[in-house]
């Protein structure tokens, strides 16, 4: 079956013996082993997004799964998809929201008080704040996907995000970046980026940010 991987088949894998590969060597290896998966993973996303509603659970699924790829562990693509879309919905919409509206307002914040500066340079003392949280929680958000699959409660995942965030934030960024940027860049240029989008657009993407941010949540 398409989504069904085959653990029982020989096939190339990686010797025990085998020291263990860094950097953009470890992250070739990961694109070479789970490229197939990771299409199916694409696929698998924009259907179970097709409701709307069910975006915030989808998107914890896909991160749930793509920190398994980077831990190199085994996954069974549908069935811990699916076990994370249905059994952890509520902690999904609880982080969907707890990124997604800080950003949505301190960016609307960031272009409503710069577009009007010029006239009351007053109003750049608020467009710097709306900058500062934006700029916080961009490079926080990626730390906070990989946090909540560690076991801690929320509040301490958002804690421990926030401070990941201000302290270590170039990988951070970098995780944000990958993830956002390219995202942008895809509906920017939509519908040239049809295909990109539909095979792997959202689902690469996600595994960037979750590679970058890795050693960072390792030390935790």
């Amino acid at each position: 079956m398409f989504f069904r991987k085959d653990y029982g088949s020989p096939g190339p894998g990686i010797d025990r013996d085998e020291p263990e590969k860094t950097g953009v060597a470890r992250l070739a290896e990961i694109l070479s082993i789970e490229c197939v998966t990771l299409v199916k993973l694409n696929l698998l996303f924009l259907v179970s997004c097709l409701p709307v509603v069910t975006v915030p659970a989808a998107v914890f699924a896909m991160n749930r799964v793509v920190r398994m790829m980077v831990l190199d562990q085994p996954v069974t693509l549908v069935h811990h998809y699916k076990t994370a879309l249905q059994k952890k919905w509520g902690r999904a919409y609880a982080a969907f929201f707890a990124v997604a509206v800080p950003l949505v307002l301190s960016g609307c914040g960031m272009w409503f008080y710069l577009s009007r500066a010029m006239e009351r340079p007053v109003l750049l003392l608020p467009f710097m704040l709306c900058s500062t949280v934006f700029l916080l929680t961009l490079p926080a958000s990626a730390y906070f996907y990989g946090l909540l699959d560690t076991g801690r409660s929320f509040r301490e995942c958002l804690r421990l995000s926030l401070l990941l965030g201000a302290g270590r934030p170039l990988r951070g960024a970098l995780a944000a970046l990958a993830v956002y940027g390219s995202l942008v860049f895809a509906v920017l240029e939509f519908p040239i980026s049809g295909i990109y989008l539909l095979l792997m657009g959202f689902s690469v993407p996600c595994l960037l940010g979750g590679f970058f941010v890795r050693t960072e949540l390792k030390r935790l």
